[in-house]
């Protein structure tokens, strides 16, 4: 699969393809069970998002979705799964600016339904209630890092 993504003023036309997408790890631990199971109470789920880029050839990209949740009743932990969900992205013609924000953006992107059903078996295989996690804007978190950089070295030098 081969798509034609418009560039910020070049003249040439930038090609992405997805050459392949898998599972590079996969954890699930349920550290309390089966005593987990009888507790009661509204579970705490927190969230953590990480994402690992490795130029392996000539443009080709190694895009890494780690997604980590950790479940807690009380001071329990109920479960924990982690998936680092991977992608080859061949990405031709971009203007480095564009080719930065397609890794941050349209990958991730073209990643996250993969991990959101693996995390979904992988929970309800552990034998807790159904877990969908939630879409995510991967534009709005890569601006949010490309302000916060821009505003790093201002913070520094004040």
């Amino acid at each position: 699969m081969a798509e034609n993504i418009p560039t910020n003023g070049a003249s040439q036309s930038a090609q992405l393809s997805v050459h392949k997408i898998y599972v590079k790890d996969v954890s699930f631990e349920a550290p309390g069970a089966p005593a987990i199971f009888q507790d009661q109470g509204t579970p705490q789920v927190q969230l953590n998002l990480s994402q690992k880029v490795q130029n392996f050839a000539e443009n080709m990209y190694e895009v890494v979705l780690t997604v980590t949740v950790t479940c807690k009743l009380g001071e329990k932990v109920a479960y924990l799964a982690e998936v680092h969900q991977a992608g080859v992205f061949g990405l031709v013609g971009f203007p480095q600016d564009d080719l930065h924000a397609v890794i941050g953006t349209y990958c991730p992107h073209a990643l996250f339904p993969y991990v959101r059903q693996t995390v979904s078996d992988l929970v309800m295989a552990g034998g807790f209630p159904p877990f969908l996690l939630q879409p995510i804007n991967f534009e709005q978190l890569y601006n949010d890092q490309r302000r916060r950089a821009a505003e790093a070295p201002a913070i520094a030098n004040a």
